[in-house]
Parts: C-alpha cells; sequence; structure tokens
C-alpha cells in the first residue's frame, strides 16, 4: 500500500465578481454597510475609486473589510451640457467589470461622467450599453472611436419603461443595467434580445447582490407564448427574446455582507490538485455557490481528478486529487457560461491523455488580450500542439509518459493579462521551469497569488 500524500492546504480568495457587486450595492444604498471579506486588488480598487468619484464613501477598517458610505441621491456627476464645470472623472484602469458595470449603473444618476482607461481598455467594446439606454435619455458621446471608451455619459436619471439588452459581447451590459435599474423613476422592464447570450451564471450574481441589498428583480420567462415568473435560481442560461426582468423603484437597504470565496481564482489551487503529486484542499468556497466558475469541478471530474468536499467548524472545503488509475483525459467541453475557467482548463488539457476541444468562447478575444490567441501562442511553447477556430480552442498534449522536458525553461508572455500567468503558472507542477515577462500582472484580481502558489509547489515537491 502506498503512503498516503498529506494534502496542501489553501484558503480561497475573495470572490472578484461578488466584490465589485457588493461594493457597488452598498454604495447605492442609503447608510453605511460593513462589507467583509472583499478581495483587495487593482480592479476593485479602481471600482472603489469611481464609485468614491460619483459621491459614496470608502472606510478600510482591516484586512478585506469596508465600510461603506451610500450615495442617498444615486451617483452624482459634473453638470450637465451647456453648464460650466467638468464631468466626474472615473478612470477604471484595465478593470472591465468596472466599466461594463458602471456604464449602467452612472445612467441612473444625474449629470455627465468621464469612463476611460488604460491598456486595452480603449479598444474593448462599450457600445451595447449606449444602444440599449438611448430610449432612456442617456447620451454616451464618444471621444474617440464611437462604441470603444473615453466616453463621457450623460443622464438625468433612468425614467423607466420598457428597454432590451444584447449579451452577445458580455453579460455585464446587463448586469449594469440591472444594479441601476431600482433607481429608475417608475418601473423598468429588461428584455434579453440578440442571437446569443454569454456567461449567464454573473447575471445570477448580480440577481443575488440585488436580493440581499432589499431590491430583488422579478425575473420572467416565457412559458407557453406568456411571460411568467421564476426564480433566478432555476434558470441555468439566457435564451433571447424568452427572458426578462422587471424591477420597481426601490433603494438599496445597508447592511453587513462577508463575500464568500472566488471559485475563478481558486480554479488554478483545484486543477493543481487534479494534475500535480499531491491533492489540495482548498476552503472557503461555497458548495451551493451561484458563481459559474464552480463548473471548474464539474470540468476537473469529466478529465477523471477525484473531488471531496467536506466541512470542518462549519468552514466547507474541497480536495481535488489526480485519477486513481492512469491519467487524466480530454475532453470536448462548452465553457460559453464560464470563460475565466479557459487558461486553467486548457493547461490542464496539456497534462491530459488525448485532446481537448473548448467551444463558446469567442468573447475571449475582447478581454484584457486576445485570449484565444495568446493560450494557443503559449501552450505551443510547451510542444503540444493547438488548433485556434471562430468561438474555441483544441488542444492536443505531447504524447509519452514524460510529456514534458523536466527542467525546461520557459517563459511565457502574459501580455499583462492575470489569467494569462496564473494559468501556466500549472506548467510548474509537470516539471517546467515556468517564467513570465510580467508575474506583477496577478494583481489585477489575485495580488497573492504567488505567495500561495509557493505553497503549493512546495507541497508537490516542486519549490
Amino acid at each position: 500500500m502506498s503512503p498516503r500524500i498529506t494534502p496542501v492546504l489553501v484558503q480561497a480568495p475573495a470572490s472578484k465578481s461578488l466584490s465589485h457587486r457588493a461594493l457597488i450595492a452598498a454604495a447605492l444604498a442609503t447608510g453605511e454597510s460593513r462589507l467583509t471579506g472583499v478581495l483587495e486588488s487593482q480592479d476593485t480598487a479602481r471600482t472603489m475609486g469611481c464609485l468614491t468619484a460619483c459621491g459614496a464613501g470608502f472606510a478600510r477598517v482591516g484586512e478585506g473589510e469596508y465600510l461603506v458610505q451610500g450615495m442617498a441621491q444615486g451617483p452624482q456627476g459634473g453638470p450637465l451640457s451647456g453648464q460650466t464645470g467638468s464631468p466626474a472623472d472615473l478612470n477604471v484602469g484595465e478593470s472591465g467589470t468596472t466599466c461594463r458595470l458602471l456604464a449602467g449603473v452612472v445612467a441612473a444618476g444625474h449629470g455627465r461622467f468621464r469612463l476611460h482607461g488604460e491598456g486595452r481598455m480603449h479598444q474593448r467594446p462599450l457600445g451595447e450599453p449606449a444602444r440599449a439606454l438611448a430610449p432612456q435619455g442617456v447620451q454616451f458621446h464618444w471621444e474617440g472611436q464611437p462604441g470603444y471608451p473615453p466616453i463621457v455619459i450623460e443622464t438625468s436619471g433612468l425614467p423607466g419603461g420598457e428597454i432590451d439588452v444584447r449579451l452577445e459581447e458580455s453579460s455585464q451590459y446587463l448586469s449594469g443595467i440591472l444594479l441601476a435599474a431600482p433607481l429608475a423613476k417608475t418601473p423598468l422592464t429588461i428584455a434579453v434580445s440578440g442571437t446569443k447570450a454569454v456567461s449567464w451564471p454573473y447575471v445570477s450574481l448580480t440577481l443575488q447582490t440585488m436580493q440581499d441589498f432589499g431590491v430583488p428583480a422579478v425575473v420572467e420567462t416565457l412559458q407557453n407564448g406568456v411571460f411568467a415568473p421564476v426564480e433566478h435560481t432555476s434558470v441555468t442560461r439566457a435564451e433571447p427574446g424568452k427572458l426578462r426582468f422587471r424591477v420597481a423603484p426601490a433603494r438599496y437597504q445597508p447592511r453587513a455582507l462577508h463575500v464568500e470565496g472566488d471559485w475563478s481564482n481558486a480554479s488554478y489551487f483545484l486543477a493543481a490538485g487534479a494534475v500535480g503529486s499531491a491533492p489540495v484542499r482548498v476552503a472557503g468556497l461555497r458548495q451551493g455557490s451561484l458563481q459559474g466558475d464552480r463548473a471548474i469541478l464539474d470540468i476537473l471530474s469529466r478529465m477523471g481528478a477525484r473531488v471531496a468536499w467536506d466541512s470542518t467548524g462549519g468552514v466547507e472545503a474541497v480536495l481535488v486529487s489526480g485519477p486513481a488509475v492512469g491519467a487524466l483525459q480530454g475532453i470536448n467541453v462548452d465553457m460559453g457560461a464560464c470563460p475565466d475557467l479557459v487558461p486553467t482548463v486548457a493547461v490542464v488539457a496539456c497534462f491530459a491523455k488525448g485532446p481537448t476541444t473548448i467551444t463558446g468562447v469567442a468573447h475571449l478575444r475582447i478581454k484584457e488580450s486576445d485570449r484565444l490567441e495568446a493560450l494557443a501562442t503559449e501552450l505551443a511553447k510547451t510542444g503540444c500542439g493547438t488548433e485556434m477556430f471562430a468561438d474555441g480552442l483544441t488542444i492536443t498534449p505531447v504524447t509519452g509518459p514524460a510529456p514534458f522536458k523536466k527542467g525546461q525553461r520557459i517563459v511565457f508572455d502574459t501580455r499583462g493579462d492575470h489569467r494569462l500567468a496564473m494559468g501556466p503558472a500549472l506548467f510548474a507542477l509537470g516539471g517546467i521551469d515556468a517564467a513570465f515577462d510580467n508575474p506583477a500582472c496577478v494583481a489585477k484580481s489575485f495580488p497573492g497569488f504567488w505567495d500561495q502558489w509557493k505553497a503549493v509547489l512546495a507541497g508537490a515537491g516542486q519549490a
């Protein structure tokens, strides 16, 4: 009998998606909220900075703990056109989440708001919120290329009524407008239109946050030709023309809230348990989470990894181990609902037996980098075969008992994209000396990643 291997213990980082949403909801509340477990990263700092420019207040009282003073009158910008004064300055940096959510949120405010960023931000589209909100009288003044930041948003608030939102590029367009909807003067109905919808689980997180802060939305699906209300947790995907939301005027209520662990950033550690020599136990994740990236467990299980949950002292934890016998197996998987997992799964595929094909992720081309092109290029450096197509990627691993050359030094080009550092970090578990041109880019979403990663490597005997 082989000796039992001690699992590597990891604490899940705070959820980036839920941190953004909780910060916004608390800023829209009337009164003071206390948030704990907030992810402290470059992206969430940008969200707080932009909300501060709109009139909210944030006081850090401990690690990941903030007192948030809400905006009693909603987001307040600079004077309207024809009046003297500059728009409120909202520098989103390289945070696409901040940009897309706040493009909707500030539309419910009053005045002018200048939304701009850094890096690739001015190449990332923002035309859909302008189209969707035009019937509400919200004006988007493009400073450069139409449909892209920098932009000045001018608004006198949302009158209410009916609008539609297309989600081909991002579900965050809808999430931003949903977060703004309770501040409308009359009820607002938002229909999902277009040809397809991506990343639905993130909308469910938005609805959960709204409910947590006392402004629930009514979700309706088309049933036998008639729209009928359903629980948002029962909706697994957004079908254009068959889904809509009704939101009544209300004020967000201040509260105390703890932000749950992040499945996206925990995915690298969970994957490490599947591909490395030691199991990895991650604490602080919620088994019943609505986060779409919880799908990492299903994907790893399909590839042959072993997954087990436990609870100690009321804290849930999940243990991931490699296959009991043999190697991980390649699979075909549609990841349209969990695109942030693609770098993780693509690297795991390099450790598997047989090809893996990832589909449904054309929208990865407009992330911090063109992630499809980047993954195809960077994974090929290990000797794996990569084939890129319109909405996905096929990875064919190197065959043989030792697919990677031990000690081979490979410098991966991150393109300044945090997930293109954290995903390929997994190659170190295969004996590759993995280096990165810009390892500090992980600070965008997970500043403490490398410290936790060293513990994983040490536990797997790779440090």
